[in-house]
């Protein structure tokens, strides 16, 4: 399997062939809207704007499995984002990121980057915090809480993980040796 092989659903309906985003850089995050997180939201969309003309892409998958932090409907979830962050890139359907329920996408990201650096003390320390609210954080690979990020070459590899506590704006430098 390769990252082009998948198939998502997108917000309203139909699919999105991720063989569709060949040569393109992607940025896959799972997120929501009532997190401390969520003013990530901001990074995402400077990220996005600065270089989607460029080949770069979010694939935004709300996720309400991290303590029901995305209660809404999926329309719900696109209007506050696009009202409160201003945001252009679509959000796709709602997923599950861990568990039995988990999208096969996940499966396969978190087998490609089964975890992520977590530079500082404190930063240390929340992502063992919330990895200890999490309900659906059973294995070491599984994803922490929302907010986690992969990014992912024009080759479809992805290259690194990224914990919650990583401000968007920090990817910066690694999207431009990407593209």
């Amino acid at each position: 399997m390769s990252f082009y092989d998948f198939t998502v659903e997108k917000r309203k309906e139909g699919e999105l062939h991720l063989s569709s985003l060949k040569g393109k850089v992607v940025l896959v995050v799972n997120t929501a809207t009532g997190c401390g997180f969520t003013p990530q939201y901001e990074g995402l969309e400077n990220l996005y704007e600065k270089y989607n003309e460029k080949g770069f892409e979010i694939l935004d998958f709300p996720c309400n499995q991290f303590m029901g932090q995305a209660p809404g409907s999926d329309e719900e979830i696109h209007e506050f984002c696009t009202a409160k962050y201003k945001t252009k890139f679509d959000q796709l359907k709602k997923i599950e990121v861990n568990g039995e329920g988990e999208a096969p996408l996940y499966t396969w990201l978190k087998e490609q980057a089964p975890d992520e650096e977590v530079k500082g003390l404190k930063n240390k320390a929340a992502v063992k915090m919330i990895a200890k609210l999490s309900q659906t954080t059973k294995k070491p690979s599984d994803i922490k809480w929302n907010f986690t990020k992969f990014l992912v070459d024009r080759n479809g590899t992805v290259v690194k993980r990224f914990d919650p506590t990583f401000p968007p704006e920090k990817i910066d430098e690694e999207i431009q040796k990407l593209l």
